[in-house]
């Protein structure tokens, strides 16, 4: 069972947006899908880019450096789905967002 750890607030990630967080070390993307998150690990597997800075369009968020895209709530590339970034589980608690570690 994952230990959940706050990661953000849900007033700093309004829906359609997303943003880097560190978390216990880490660097992990969230968004927020009209109203539900989602956490990817934020190093895109092309070149390692930041895809809590990318561009969120529904459930797609593009990379901000090379346009590789990943749906956010399986981590899976579009054009390759047998790579996949790693996903965490999100529980919303109040206005605090946990990640499952």
């Amino acid at each position: 069972m994952p230990n959940f750890v706050r990661a953000a607030s849900l007033s700093e990630l309004p829906p359609g947006t997303c943003r880097a967080v560190e978390v216990n070390g880490r660097t992990l993307a969230l968004f927020n899908v009209q109203g539900t998150i989602y956490c990817l690990d934020n190093t895109c597997l092309h070149r390692g880019g930041p895809l809590g800075e990318g561009t969120l369009e529904g459930e797609v968020v593009t990379c901000p450096w090379h346009m590789w895209q990943y749906n956010v709530r399986t981590g899976e590339n579009l054009d390759d789905p047998s790579l996949k970034v790693a996903s965490f589980p999100v529980v919303v608690e109040g206005d605090d967002i946990k990640v499952g570690l």
